[in-house]
């Protein structure tokens, strides 16, 4: 026998604004790092134009959008009156994945743009973005996963 479980009505503003940050943070993560792995095979000043775009993206999309994807997951956490002593594997698996992703994120930002900088100035620089493009696409893995314990809610 299936039951239908219905959330009340209060919750679905703060729902919509957390799944509209979590998905437009892992878009932004998607769009820049797509772009930063093909700035690892364009050269001269393309490869500058392209890891500004992706830089560019992470710091005025990814960032802000962590930002509404984590207030929303909290507004959520605190209209359910989930018992902290007893919480789904779920939220723990949110928690984990968007702290360490937050983290990450800022990580990989910093180091595109300093190795924006030293492409701009001619002295190398590939390898510090090089490096934020790799974090960049272990947070769309870690987003990945954590979509996939949002969506099935595994105990």
């Amino acid at each position: 026998m299936t039951f239908l479980l219905i959330r009340p009505d209060s919750w679905n503003f703060p729902l919509f604004v957390h799944v509209a940050g979590a998905m437009t943070v892992t878009a932004a993560l998607v769009t820049a790092a797509g772009s930063l792995i093909l700035a690892w095979r364009a050269e001269g000043d393309g490869r500058a134009a392209i890891t500004r775009f992706g830089f560019r993206t992470l710091l005025y999309a990814g960032i802000p959008a962590y930002f509404v994807m984590r207030i929303g997951a909290e507004w959520v956490l605190s209209r359910e009156n989930i018992p902290s002593d007893n919480e789904p594997g779920w939220v723990g698996t949110g928690y984990l994945t968007a702290d360490l992703g937050g983290i990450l994120i800022l990580l990989a930002t910093i180091l595109t743009w300093l190795g924006l900088r030293r492409l701009r100035s001619g002295g190398g620089g590939g390898g510090l973005a090089k490096t934020g493009t790799v974090l960049a696409s272990l947070v769309v893995a870690l987003y990945i996963i954590a979509i996939w314990a949002m969506t099935t809610k595994p105990t």
